[in-house]
């Protein structure tokens, strides 16, 4: 099927836009820029916190909590997210994350007590990139594609890895050139300058502007959405919030969703202070935090690939399991600093664990699908990120006490293995059926003809 558009009347008559390829393809790569930046905006925050802790010598659970603090302030915010997204579209909604976040790290170039820290690097940066990072993508980016649903998403997310390996090792030798406000100043214009122009360019659904999913009308393709049904029963409900807050697969999902986020953000957050207390240089560790999301790119697009032809509970198991590998290298790291096992957690992590990205939002697309997904989509995001709070928090306080981040990793040992799980009770392949195995839905007998 070409994706070629014509600038035909659609069914829903507004125009066609005139380009020679399926305008999907556009909203993928201005949502690649804006990963590529947005959530690396965030992940700075493990540059940026040893010279904090070596300028003020607050406690690392003080410190680290600011991160903490923006995901509980992303909690209060995310199911309004979710809403604004259904009444107004993604421009709106990202283009109030730009805004947030690149003020948060304007100001924070003047912080000198915690509270300050808390309200910038915390509240405006950690709460703001749920506007425009994997959240806010996740609302608007399934609505796009579906045969090609997870393949597209995740090269969507993929740029956070090509934006780490670009904007960290930069953005750690201005901090050690110029201090760690200088970075804090020339990420925010960075944020402002490049993707508030880039976001003009966002539309909520293909329908928008008389276009089809995946590039051509869904009747008749192997993605169909009546197609591609295997509960029939549940993909006919209108599912509002107060619906799915009654089913068992809700809780399922937000139980899964908690886990992975723990076990990502408690590694991500400590990761660069954990390794310069091992023995490695402060460089090494930028460098190997860029190339965590580096590694990803591959991993995230193949893997993203794979769940459109296997189905997505197995991929976000293999992603699961990314993360149990890479906190057992960082327990062994200690006693053997060196490069295989840095690049063992390397690679487990990025390649293997941020795959996860790649179907946080087909998962509870294809289980809830309808007009008030963003409601409920944000609802379940408020597990995912109470998960992302508590994780680099429990570590940082589990450091604190006892001056070891090895019980932390267990415990994110433990959250990995129950999310997998928990997304396999919320089985959305018994929802509805990927696009490579729809060919294994029982069909209706065809009437003979006469």
């Amino acid at each position: 099927m070409s994706d070629e558009i014509s600038p035909t009347p659609s069914r829903s008559g507004r125009g066609r836009i005139a380009l020679p390829f399926f305008y999907g393809w556009v909203i993928i790569g201005v949502a690649f820029v804006t990963m590529a930046i947005g959530v690396n905006a965030r992940t700075a925050f493990s540059l940026l916190l040893p010279p904090i802790l070596g300028e003020f010598g607050w406690g690392s659970g003080v410190t680290a909590g600011a991160f903490s603090f923006g995901f509980l302030v992303s909690a209060l915010v995310t199911p309004c997210i979710g809403r604004l997204m259904d009444w107004r579209g993604p421009l709106i909604v990202v283009e109030i994350g730009v805004v947030t976040v690149g003020a948060g790290l304007l100001l924070a170039t003047q912080v000198h007590a915690p509270w300050q820290l808390y309200l910038t690097l915390g509240a405006l940066v950690g709460g703001g990139v749920n506007c425009l990072a994997y959240t806010g993508q996740s609302l608007y980016l399934p609505n796009w594609f579906v045969r090609r649903r997870g393949l597209a998403i995740s090269i969507a997310f993929s740029g956070v890895g090509v934006g780490s390996i670009t904007i960290l090792p930069w953005l750690q030798s201005r901090i050690e050139s110029g201090g760690w406000r200088s970075g804090c100043l020339v990420l925010g214009i960075l944020v402002l300058a490049v993707l508030g122009p880039l976001n003009l360019l966002l539309k909520h659904r293909p329908e928008d502007i008389g276009l089809e999913p995946d590039g051509g009308r869904p009747a008749n393709t192997a993605a169909d959405p009546v197609g591609n049904v295997v509960d029939a029963a549940w993909a006919a409900v209108d599912w509002t919030l107060g619906r799915a807050l009654r089913t068992a697969r809700f809780w399922w999902l937000a139980a899964g969703y908690f886990g992975a986020l723990f076990a990502w953000y408690a590694v991500q957050v400590h990761q660069t202070e954990y390794l310069i207390e091992t023995g490695f240089s402060a460089t090494e560790a930028a460098w190997a935090l860029g190339l965590v999301s580096l590694v990803a790119v591959p991993g995230q697009i193949a893997l993203g690939h794979v769940s459109d032809r296997i189905g997505r509970e197995w991929v976000w198991t293999i992603g699961n399991g990314g993360f149990v590998l890479c906190a057992l290298a960082l327990i062994l790291l200690p006693a053997h600093p060196a490069a295989p096992l840095l690049w063992l957690m390397v690679i487990t992590q990025g390649t293997l664990g941020y795959s996860l990205t790649s179907v946080m939002g087909p998962i509870p697309a294809e289980i809830f699908a309808g007009r008030h997904f963003g409601a409920i989509f944000g609802t379940v995001m408020l597990s995912a990120i109470l998960g992302g709070a508590a994780g680099p928090w429990v570590a940082g306080f589990v450091h604190d006490v006892t001056g070891s981040y090895a019980p932390a990793f267990w415990i994110s040992i433990g959250c990995s293995a129950m999310s997998a799980i928990a997304i396999w009770r919320a089985a959305p392949g018994k929802v509805r059926a990927v696009a490579g195995r729809v060919n294994l839905i029982a069909q209706p007998p065809r009437p003979r003809s006469s």
